[in-house]
């Protein structure tokens, strides 16, 4: 089987199930095209309040459930994580949302939650 890269085409057709709005929401994804057999990966986002969302994190089955991960494994990890949370972004970073200008960067500065 071919591995696919983390790619906004290569996420939107392995997407597990989606839900995202003004109020945050979520984004789940196989793994196994990515080369990670049988694993899922998910980016959400809470809503801060006051219109804002909060900073987008990501999970994973591996880590859930693993306390040590091998390094490779680890950064291969790490850049899905990134690559679906720039993808998540794209989602969630439009014109009805009130901070539509908001870049992933100045996004990842805020907090998870307002509790």
């Amino acid at each position: 089987m071919k591995t696919l890269k983390p790619t906004a085409e290569n996420f939107e057709n392995n997407t597990l199930r989606s839900d995202y709005g003004g109020r945050g929401g979520g984004i789940e994804i196989d793994l196994t095209p990515f080369g990670i057999k049988g694993e899922k990966m998910t980016a959400y986002q809470n809503y801060l309040g006051g219109g804002m969302l909060g900073r987008i994190d990501s999970s994973n089955t591996i880590n859930r459930e693993t306390k040590i991960v091998e390094l490779e494994l680890q950064k291969q990890l790490d850049a899905i994580a990134l690559e679906l949370k720039k993808y998540f972004h794209s989602l969630t970073n439009h014109s009805d949302n009130e901070w539509e200008d908001c870049t992933l960067e100045e996004n990842q500065k805020r907090m998870c939650s307002a509790y």
